[in-house]
């Protein structure tokens, strides 16, 4: 059976994605998950969110997709062990050396290849298998062919239905960090790099600001607006399902818990819709309720983002 997998910010999120229907959900680690800190976790929280998801009879994972320091590697360590102490059921992951260091301390914790690794080819999931992934997080721009060279592969297939395409291959993009980096080391030595999602900050999406076009010396275009497009997959999905894709996993950890409560409850039904009756599923009646939820994200999103546009822009660049 396919599983759906939703996004934890808080608590409140997590409740909300639980009761919408959600199979299993995802949260970050306070500076180690690519989100600022309000939609993060601290240890206490992280504890009883993993009781609480258990009592449920679900699922969680902890996103680790951030790039530690060398130094940061044994702080990582202590982390993921906290973590498996209190039952967590898997972890995700983006820099390959922690990828190597958790396979060698916890042999059977599964480990999923965030979509920040940006596996794109056959000799990418043919490494990451050897390196001891259980699952692969597909990029968004990964075409239908590529998704079955990894099932054939022998990788989990963990598929976006519900994200934003990002402008740059995720973890790749350094632009906020030139606006605003200012280093913020708490208590047990890590870095939460304001301004530098890669290394423990938050994105300030200043890639989405009007820019200038230009050629040396003179101006193309003025006003040009970098595409960041978000989607919902519906076509696409019985495809995923008769596939074998074991996962269908939703973005949105900075949504409000209403909103992604609402995404969560209309994918499930979609899924359990075209399971019971795949002959009598039409995709047109979903993209009509698609409609409403689709402008509620957009405006939801818009005011964030402008939001994190005017934090990032009002700071100075901090070494």
């Amino acid at each position: 059976m396919v599983e759906l997998l939703a996004p934890g910010g808080n608590m409140a999120m997590v409740r909300a994605v639980l009761d919408a229907g959600a199979d299993a959900v995802y949260v970050g680690p306070r500076g180690w998950s690519r989100r600022a800190a309000a939609f993060e976790m601290d240890d206490d929280t992280l504890k009883a969110c993993i009781a609480y998801v258990h009592a449920r009879g679900k699922k969680i994972r902890a996103a680790f997709n951030t790039l530690p320091a060398g130094r940061e590697i044994p702080l990582f360590s202590e982390e993921l062990g906290r973590l498996v102490e209190w039952g967590i059921d898997g972890v995700i992951l983006t820099d390959i050396g922690c990828i190597a260091a958790a396979r060698r301390a916890f042999p059977d914790l599964p480990i999923h290849a965030s979509v920040g690794c940006n596996i794109v080819n056959g000799a990418d999931y043919a490494f990451y298998r050897e390196l001891g992934v259980t699952q692969i997080v597909a990029d968004c721009k990964l075409p239908f062919e590529e998704l079955k060279a990894i099932k054939e592969a022998g990788v989990g297939v963990e598929v976006l239905i519900h994200a934003t395409t990002c402008f740059t291959y995720i973890g790749q993009c350094w632009m906020s960090s030139f606006t605003r980096q200012v280093r913020e080391i708490d208590a047990r030595g890590k870095d939460h790099f304001r301004g530098s999602p890669n290394r423990g900050g938050v994105c300030y999406r200043l890639c989405l600001l009007p820019w200038q076009l230009g050629l040396v010396g003179r101006v193309v275009a003025d006003g040009v607006v970098l595409r960041n497009d978000a989607f919902f997959l519906v076509d696409e999905i019985p495809d995923y399902i008769r596939l074998g894709v074991d996962t269908l996993k939703i973005q949105g950890r900075e949504y409000s818990p209403g909103l992604i409560g609402a995404i969560v409850a209309f994918y499930r039904e979609l899924v359990d819709a075209y399971l019971a009756d795949p002959a009598g599923w039409r995709p047109q009646v979903w993209h009509e309720r698609l409609r409403s939820l689709r402008q509620r994200r957009d405006a939801e999103r818009g005011a964030r983002t402008a939001e994190l546009q005017g934090e990032g822009l009002g700071q100075r660049c901090t070494a």
